[in-house]
């Protein structure tokens, strides 16, 4: 393997000092030939050939080194030919200067932006990073997974975000995705996450707990940005009773959660969706409470649109209730592997959109008597 990995790394260096040498070579042979032939034959526009292919991999120092010797080239020959003062000649040449000039200030633009860009996706990375830390293995009785997949559109990072919490007798799990993109997107994830931490562990019903996060996105002096956009934040409330056998939901315009159960997947919609985060004036502020049987041989799946809203090359969507159905995959672990290679797969290893997914399925207390030690809000 040391072998390979070395010849490797050989064989792309010594690929790279080929595409430099190319602009070099371009100068060369152009100009070598301008020089054979008659005066009146004009080779010399070709050396434009060689700040351009410069542009199209180097930096603008290299360009400018490439144009300059172009430039330079021509002068020359013109001398050689005797043809310098020529008005034809004058012309071509610094035709071939101004478009040189505007070759290396557009790699200069170029190489500025792409910096600008790189800069602004380290930063909402970072800070995407540090608010979706992945959850516990194991939280109260339940077994979890967790995955996040970033799109790979420049820096559009997305808002979408997860969270768990203990209260005395169950689990609650938050998922979610904030409206728009960037920075904004994660300072309203952020601020999401830490009214649901503040507030979760609280003996409140579900639905007082969705009333207040919708609160906290209406009156958030930041929400909506400078440009005073609305925000809101679709969700799917959960709580596991840690003695129960079930689990409720409230819905507040999220993709369903998916209950995968003996070979079946069965989407947890029955009742109506209530609206996104920071539009509850549109419910006066009602959530309905949905409950569903939660076995020990089910899996529940939570995930964000841009799981199912990804698309292959055709434009089809991806159908994660008929993939998911076709699973031997049991564990959280390993259906949330299973599901980040197929997704990839599908869309040809770009995504569009980021992706959150989280896995759950109920651990019988007895095999783990430490568990309610897991997951207390931070």
């Amino acid at each position: 393997m040391t072998d390979v990995g070395a010849s490797g790394i050989f064989e792309g260096a010594r690929g790279q000092r080929a595409l430099v040498a190319l602009p070099f070579a371009l100068i060369a042979v152009i100009s070598l030939a301008d020089a054979l032939t008659p005066p009146y034959v004009e080779l010399g526009p070709l050396l434009m050939a060689a700040p351009a292919v410069s542009a199209t991999f180097a930096g603008p120092r290299l360009t400018a080194l490439v144009s300059v010797l172009a430039v330079g080239a021509r002068v020359t020959v013109a001398s050689l030919q005797h043809t310098l003062g020529d008005a034809s000649r004058s012309a071509g040449i610094a035709a071939l200067a101004a478009g040189a000039i505007v070759v290396v200030v557009f790699t200069a633009v170029r190489d500025r932006h792409r910096r600008v860009l790189s800069q602004v996706r380290s930063v909402s990375e970072t800070a995407q990073k540090v608010l979706l830390r992945p959850l516990p293995d194991r939280i109260g009785p339940l077994t979890v997974a967790s995955v996040y997949l970033a799109a790979e559109a420049e820096a559009q990072i997305g808002g979408d975000l997860y969270a768990a919490a203990r209260t005395s007798t169950s689990t609650r799990l938050l998922i979610g995705d904030v409206r728009g993109k960037g920075l904004a997107a994660v300072g309203d994830a952020a601020m999401l996450l830490g009214s649901f931490y503040g507030f979760a562990y609280r003996q409140a019903s579900l639905p007082a707990l969705a009333a207040h996060l919708d609160g906290s996105v209406r009156w958030d002096p930041h929400s909506g940005g400078d440009n005073g956009d609305e925000r809101f934040i679709t969700a799917v409330l959960l709580d596991f009773p840690d003695h129960g056998g079930c689990v409720h939901v409230v819905n507040c315009g999220h993709p369903p959660p998916l209950m995968l159960h003996g070979g079946t997947v069965e989407p947890l919609n029955r009742s109506e969706s209530a609206p996104p985060l920071g539009l509850g004036e549109f419910n006066n502020g009602q959530y309905v409470l949905d409950t569903f049987p939660f076995e020990e041989d089910g899996l529940l799946l939570l995930y964000t649109d841009g799981v199912v809203e990804a698309r292959d090359e055709s434009g089809a969507f991806y159908r994660l209730a008929e993939r998911l159905a076709t699973w031997s995959d049991r564990t959280p672990g390993d259906v949330l592997r299973r599901l980040r290679g197929d997704l990839l797969a599908h869309v040809g290893g770009r995504l569009a959109d980021d992706a959150a997914a989280i896995a759950v399925m109920h651990t019988p207390p007895q095999r783990h008597p430490s568990v309610a030690r897991d997951a207390q809000p931070g």
